[in-house]
């Protein structure tokens, strides 16, 4: 792996690209951090990894989801019940996109 010292320049550079602002002090810190979590990564990559099967996820992943069965509708008074606002059996909304007019 090439080795790229993690100094306040980088810091910095990588927090505009994130547009992000930080003080001197945030920046040290950081700086810290993210050498401790590269020192990991290099640790990481010294174990042998011949013949292990890649995985997307370190746990059995599966839908837990309950089946999606269709059930009884509300009347439309009572789905309508709590709406601020009506237009006959639809929501009234604010217009979000365009002109607020």
């Amino acid at each position: 792996m090439t080795e790229k010292k993690i100094d306040r320049k980088l810091i910095r550079h990588i927090a505009l690209l994130a547009r992000i602002e930080m003080t001197d002090e945030q920046a040290e810190t950081l700086g810290r951090q993210f050498a401790g979590i590269v020192a990991y990564m290099d640790k990481l990559g010294e174990l042998d990894t011949d013949g292990v099967e890649p995985m997307a996820h370190a746990l059995d992943v599966r839908n837990v989801l309950a089946e999606d069965t269709p059930g009884r509708s509300l009347p439309v008074e009572q789905a309508m019940a709590n709406a601020p606002a009506r237009d006959g059996g639809f929501y009234k909304v604010p217009k979000v996109i365009g002109d607020s007019q």
